[in-house]
């Protein structure tokens, strides 16, 4: 039986994968999740807050799950001390994965003006609907949940724009930014919100994870959920897409490349058949997402072992790919130049 989305199609959605919104479980982060109920029922809760981590390890559900702990607790005083678990036969789970509860905005990037597809930023224009979604009042006097998804998907229009609205919130709002690399937030927002690191998911909770939204795919790499959380980075999302559409051959390949003495323009090219062509696009998503986390932490690990010069340098290189890889979704640019163009230059940076 295939699986039937309720919730709006979004611009890095998983065929047959449930989007956050839709989850009634939340795998990890219990304790911040308990940390943040507790603040709530003591009259201690910051109005902005950054979900910061790795993509793909259940962000985007954790902020869901408590914009879902507000509406379904108006009173903080009355409110359990542990995050309440969705009740999916609710009225209230079913208006807000269908994008409808009225105190609910959910901002990430916008489809294109033009043909299929999505933009490759969250736009202004987005940001924008903040001001008109807190100027309505809250239809039953509870919270108002904005959540921006991602953060760093923002451009500096956009940012600035969202900036205005942290400066001076409403009563009884709160943000919540989705963020993948907190290093491209500005200061300036980064100093209104109350920052909170979630980990990547443990073996354990990864695999039960992708139990619960893909049955079976936890099984299909031949790896122990140990190896198989090791290669994902602790990510729901990457795991996914490595035992479903082919991704682990793509890792491992790009890994071959990058390892080797030398740069294989032959390997590469063969690389950008398998993820260039026009019916694989979510192993194109999956290559650029993977070189790219590949990047950052070649940057991180530079700069934990004191190597300020390199990490620099990486962390420069980082950000060009990502703008590289933003600006051929944009322009529809050719896919097997850039998946070549990319291997070269990470092979060049050793």
């Amino acid at each position: 039986m295939s699986f039937e989305r309720t919730a709006p199609e979004q611009y890095d959605s998983i065929p047959d994968v449930p989007e956050p919104v839709e989850h009634a479980e939340l795998f990890g982060h219990v304790a911040e999740g308990d940390e943040l109920a507790r603040a709530y029922r003591g009259g201690k809760f910051h109005h902005a807050l950054i979900l910061s981590g790795p993509r793909g390890i259940g962000k985007a559900t954790f902020a869901f799950r408590l914009a879902y702990h507000l509406f379904a607790n108006p009173d903080p005083a009355q409110a359990p001390s542990i995050l309440a678990r969705p009740d999916t036969g609710s009225t209230l789970f079913r208006l807000m994965a269908q994008g409808a509860h009225p105190s609910l905005l959910h901002l990430t990037r916008p489809t294109a003006d033009r043909g299929a597809g999505f933009k490759s930023a969250v736009t202004v224009d987005e940001i924008r609907r903040v001001g008109r979604f807190l100027s309505m009042t809250s239809h039953d006097g509870g919270y108002r949940v904005v959540i921006v998804d991602a953060g760093d998907d923002m451009n500096r229009n956009a940012a600035n724009a969202l900036l205005k609205s942290l400066e001076e919130p409403p009563q009884r709002t709160l943000f919540l930014l989705v963020v993948h690399s907190i290093g491209r937030m500005l200061p300036t927002i980064r100093s209104r919100c109350q920052l909170l690191k979630l980990k990547p998911l443990a073996s354990d909770d990864l695999a039960a994870a992708l139990r619960a939204v893909s049955p079976g795919a936890e099984t299909v790499a031949g790896l122990s959920p140990g190896e198989l959380a090791a290669k994902a980075g602790g990510s729901v999302r990457e795991a996914l897409l490595m035992t479903q559409f082919g991704g682990l051959d793509i890792a491992n390949a790009v890994d071959a490349v990058v390892s080797g003495g030398r740069f294989d323009v032959a390997a590469a090219y063969r690389i950008a058949d398998a993820v260039g062509g026009r019916d694989a696009t979510v192993q194109f998503r999956l290559f650029n997402e993977y070189i790219a986390r590949m990047a950052e932490e070649r940057a991180q690990a530079a700069g934990h072992a004191g190597d300020a010069e390199l990490a620099a340098r990486l962390a420069e290189q980082w950000g060009g790919m990502r703008q590289r890889i933003a600006d051929t979704e944009t322009y529809n640019l050719d896919k097997r130049q850039h998946v070549v163009g990319l291997l070269g230059q990470l092979c060049g940076a050793r």
